[in-house]
């Protein structure tokens, strides 16, 4: 017998009516000793509770001092931005200036780390 493709089985269920769908939930709770019931009932209860607030999916990373060691926090910058040493400098005496826009919250983070490491005042707006 030939494996069925993931095509083949999703064509095969809309072939098959309310009943049909019925008896083969059924048939795969008994072969396999699950139930379906918590899966269906999951995304109700979801959906009763409104929207999830999740946070932006997008911030700006803010330099907005160097602090005391702006070797340390040029450098870094130069690291998180790819930029040269000359316009990591510029950069950073152009503070409060955005290092990365429009990047993950955890990204921020990350880089947030490294810049507060190297003794930078960091923002994430």
């Amino acid at each position: 017998m030939a494996k069925l493709t993931v095509t083949d089985i999703i064509a095969a269920l809309k072939e098959m009516t309310v009943l049909e769908l019925n008896d083969l939930v059924k048939a795969v709770e008994a072969e396999f000793g699950v139930t379906a019931a918590v899966a269906v009932a999951g995304p109700a209860a979801h959906e009763e509770e409104g929207p999830v607030d999740k946070g932006p999916s997008e911030v700006t990373l803010v330099l907005k001092h160097w602090g005391q060691s702006k070797v340390a926090v040029i450098k870094a910058v130069q690291a998180i931005t790819g930029l040269g040493l000359m316009d990591a400098k510029k950069l950073v005496d152009s503070a409060p200036v955005n290092i990365k826009e429009k990047i993950s919250p955890v990204e921020a983070e990350e880089h947030k780390k490294a810049l507060v490491d190297a003794g930078g005042d960091v923002e994430i707006k």
